[in-house]
């Protein structure tokens, strides 16, 4: 099986991996945003062409006003990197999720990383902020709604396209890592037949060598698609 076209990762472990350390939970934030530019460069390598990262969910706001607080400076800072980083290696990147309620230093940020990047042809590096499928559902719903007469217009592949990922394929291969084993509202319609990976390794530990290892996973699966 070749290479997957289209990677998710749901970032997960970063609070642990700092309490374990005696730490508090936004420096494990801090050490885990180090690693999504090597992770990035090494999937670009490896020849996938998608590349999505479940960065903050629209669940997350539940949690410590201080923790909010430096994850959304950490990803306005980030959006920079990752428009140099973007820029070097030839990707170009896409913001999902919903942008109401952001801070405007982020929307900024995310929007000159999408402007300056759109004409690049390599992988797509796709940035899941204040993104819940349920949500992502919800409004496409309401937007098809607007559009349709008929209740018989009505189809999945209409649907499709008012979703946040209409026009990027669905992912191959969800890596989770940090142990736990749920999709945590992340692409639900969009991961029928992807094929999971549940790793105990925590984001700020996930190496390039640990993408290897769960794409070769991946490369020995069997896709069969409801067929036999």
């Amino acid at each position: 099986m070749p290479v997957p076209a289209h990677v998710a990762i749901i970032l997960d472990g970063n609070g642990r991996w700092a309490k374990a350390k005696g730490m508090p939970r936004t420096y494990g934030h801090i050490q885990g945003a180090k690693r999504v530019e090597p992770i990035t460069k090494a999937a670009s390598e490896l020849g996938i062409k998608y590349l999505s990262l479940y960065a903050f969910s629209t669940e997350n706001w539940k949690r410590p006003a201080e923790e909010v607080s430096t994850l959304m400076k950490l990803l306005a800072k980030y959006m920079k990197i990752c428009k140099k980083l973007c820029l070097e290696q030839g990707m170009r990147a896409r913001i999902i999720g919903e942008r109401s309620g952001l801070p405007d230093e982020l929307l900024s940020e995310a929007a000159d990383l999408e402007a300056s990047t759109e004409k690049n042809t390599g992988m797509c590096l796709c940035i899941c902020i204040n993104y819940g499928s349920r949500d992502e559902m919800v409004r496409a719903m309401r937007a098809m709604y607007s559009d349709i007469d008929d209740k018989d217009q009505i189809t999945a592949e209409r649907f499709e396209r008012y979703l946040d990922t209409s026009d990027i394929p669905d992912p191959d291969l969800l890596i989770r890592t940090s142990g736990e084993q749920r999709l945590s509202n992340f692409m639900l319609w969009q991961l029928a037949y992807t094929e999971l990976y549940f790793t105990p390794v925590d984001w700020p530990d996930f190496t390039e060598d640990e993408l290897k290892k769960a794409v070769d996973v991946y490369r020995h699966r069997n896709r069969r698609y409801g067929k036999v």
